[in-house]
């Protein structure tokens, strides 16, 4: 599988910052933090104790709301003042945050039979929010809609056009849905298990927001059926960046990103081969910067980042920090979050006292 992987030679050396330990400098808490939030991400306390952070532009902790168990990513609203926080596959729960006030809204959970997948997105009106959801006993994924006018009652939902939906989001046209169906069979009996490795079959979707119906369906080559597609961001140009995670041998070499147009298919993304190598067939979040001009991905089993040049389609930025996995749009392009309670952005990093999870919203983007 080495085709996919560029030559070691070729690997500009420009790319690599110096080690974290110097490029990247503690800094104090400001005694003159803003309180307007800027980004929300689950974690865990020193404790032990679950919960969903509010954070402030100038990554002050302003708010943790409790969770029963692991959360995993988060939705937000076009007004930008409530967040609903779904747990992590095969949690049941949803919490919605109003962001602004600090206070739990609503907490409900999916119909019998289903379990969320961690990921969701709201309407452009705001008024309904959909869900990734396994339907586990007949083996296919679900996009549960939700009424947010009406308490978040489930109120339909529509079919992913593949197994074991992950993350999706509404696309810039405001009517595309893009889903990232990983093709990996589970259920709640076996709660991490992974039960077809030897026969998934991931995919990226397009649905119509309004019928639902299947608008294109994209799959990877069958010899790399088993590269499981599962986060997403847009770019400006319209095109959608993935990040996988290999569940083949742990010695394939594999183009872990790729990029997809409509109409186009898949294309996976040439990278010096050290690079993926790194990364431990893991990418743990995609993120595009508020230009859409670049894509961040970030792999905590591998401990590195690598942001992309998404016109170029080449590494534009590459530096490696133990357990990092949160991403979201930020001043200066990006904010990282890792597992060791850092929070990184400019340079610089912010020591929390927080244990973070993979995912992390940019709140201030909505607002």
């Amino acid at each position: 599988m080495s085709g996919l992987l560029g030559s070691e030679k070729a690997l500009d050396r420009r790319l690599f910052l110096c080690g974290l330990g110097s490029f990247f400098l503690p800094i104090a808490r400001s005694s003159q933090a803003t309180n307007a939030p800027g980004y929300l991400a689950c974690c865990r306390t020193k404790s032990g104790e679950y919960g969903a952070a509010v954070i402030s532009s100038d990554l002050e902790i302003l708010h943790i709301e409790p969770l029963d168990a692991r959360g995993h990513d988060a939705a937000l609203s076009p007004n930008g003042d409530l967040a609903v926080v779904f747990a992590r596959r095969p949690g049941r729960f949803a919490v919605v945050i109003d962001v602004v006030t600090r206070n739990r809204r609503f907490a409900f959970a999916p119909p019998e039979g289903r379990h969320f997948y961690g990921h969701g997105f709201f309407s452009t009106d705001g008024k309904l929010l959909f869900a990734t959801e396994n339907d586990y006993e007949n083996e296919r994924g679900e996009l549960g809609i939700y009424d947010a006018t009406n308490g978040f009652s489930r109120v339909g939902a529509f079919d992913t056009g593949g197994i074991g939906p992950h993350e999706a989001l509404i696309l810039s046209d405001g009517k595309t849905i893009a889903i990232a169906n990983g093709g990996i069979v589970t259920h709640p009996d076996f709660p991490r298990q992974k039960l077809n490795l030897a026969t998934m079959s991931p995919s990226l979707s397009l649905v119509d927001i309004e019928t639902g119906g299947l608008i294109e369906n994209a799959a990877l080559p069958p010899h790399f059926h088993q590269l499981s597609i599962r986060h997403m961001a847009e770019a400006g140009d319209g095109s959608i960046w993935f990040g996988g995670q290999y569940e083949g041998a742990v010695t394939d070499e594999v183009g872990l990103v790729g990029v997809y147009r409509r109409g186009d298919g898949i294309e996976l993304i040439e990278a010096p081969a050290p690079l993926y190598r790194r990364m431990n067939q893991y990418i743990g979040s995609v993120s595009a910067d508020r230009s859409g001009e670049f894509i961040a991905t970030t792999s905590p089993r591998g401990g590195q980042v690598i942001v992309w040049d998404a016109a170029r389609k080449r590494p534009a930025r590459v530096f490696d920090r133990p357990d990092i996995s949160g991403v979201a749009a930020s001043r200066g392009s990006f904010l990282f979050s890792d597992g060791q309670g850092g929070l990184l952005r400019g340079g610089s990093i912010t020591e929390s006292g927080l244990q973070w999870d993979n995912h992390m919203l940019s709140i201030a983007a909505g607002r």
